[in-house]
This record gives structure tokens, C-alpha cells and sequence, in this order.
């Protein structure tokens, strides 16, 4: 699956705090260093997603706010039902 993500950093908690049609905002701890923030989304979105690490690929967008990220080890279906419990 592959999903917009929309990152906010300097968050208290890491968290998804909406979704906008496919686009997920994420809140993440890690500062607006692009590294430090890739790496900690990659690690969120694995365990909210409940998928390895290594699954969650940043496809586009590694150097902003703005990220095009592919989400795999899981059905498509399995998947989308994690997307569609997000408010």
C-alpha cells in the first residue's frame, strides 16, 4: 500500500492525528532533521501498521515534509482496514 504522509516533528508523542483521504498527518518526536525523522516515522508506522521495520519504505519526499511512503508485509485488505479506523 502506499500512502502520503505528512510529517510534523517535535511532537511530545509519537502519533497518526488525522487522516485526509489517503494522506496520514504524523506527529513524531524526532526533531526536523531529516535522518533523525525518517527513522523515527519508518518505526512508527511499522508498529502502527503492525509490520517489520524493514517494510516500510520512504519512496519520495526523504528530504521534506511531505513523504510517499509504501507499506508492505501485510494484505492490502488487512491494510486498508488499519486506514480506515484512523478518524
Amino acid at each position: 500500500m502506499i500512502v502520503k504522509v505528512r510529517v510534523i516533528p517535535n511532537a511530545p508523542d509519537n502519533e497518526v492525528v488525522s487522516r485526509i483521504g489517503s494522506v496520514l498527518r504524523v506527529k513524531v518526536t524526532a526533531p526536523a532533521n531529516d535522518d533523525e525523522t525518517n527513522a523515527v516515522l519508518k518505526d512508527y508506522l511499522a508498529e502502527f501498521f503492525e509490520v517489520p521495520t524493514r517494510k516500510v519504505n520512504i519512496l519520495r519526499g526523504a528530504n521534506g515534509r511531505e513523504k510517499t511512503v509504501e507499506i508492505i508485509g501485510r494484505t492490502e485488505e488487512q491494510l486498508k482496514r488499519v486506514m480506515e479506523s484512523i478518524p
